[in-house]
Parts: C-alpha cells; sequence; structure tokens
C-alpha cells in the first residue's frame, strides 16, 4: 500500500482528532494497549432487500406477539 497523505494531529481536551480532507464521512476507530490509533473507512448504506428468510422469521414474530 502507497502512503497519500501523512499528518501531525493532536487529540482535543474532548479527546477527538479532526480529519481534514477526509474521503469518508465514517469510520471504524481501533486503539490499541501501544497507543496506536487505528482508522477504516466504513460505508454505511440501507441494504437493497430483506431476505425472503428475515421476513418469514418477522412474520412469525409477529404471529407470536398477536397470539400473546
Amino acid at each position: 500500500m502507497k502512503v497519500v497523505a501523512e499528518r501531525d494531529v493532536r487529540v482535543d481536551s474532548k479527546k477527538r482528532v479532526t480529519l481534514t480532507g477526509a474521503e469518508y464521512e465514517h469510520y471504524r476507530m481501533r486503539r490499541y494497549d501501544d497507543g496506536r490509533i487505528l482508522l477504516e473507512p466504513r460505508e454505511l448504506r440501507v441494504p437493497d432487500a430483506i431476505s425472503r428468510r428475515t421476513l418469514s422469521h418477522m412474520d412469525e414474530a409477529m404471529t407470536n406477539l398477536s397470539a400473546g
């Protein structure tokens, strides 16, 4: 992997880091016990469709709820 940007950043009083020029809106953050912080981009999206199996489970749950 090629490094395309490198910056020195600091953590503010509320333990936040500001990313300038970030390509993504959401990131997964991992902090390690040695002080390293790893940010991985995440793309949150609405699923294209709900599977038939999930729909059948939901129908069954509603039937059970109605039955008491």
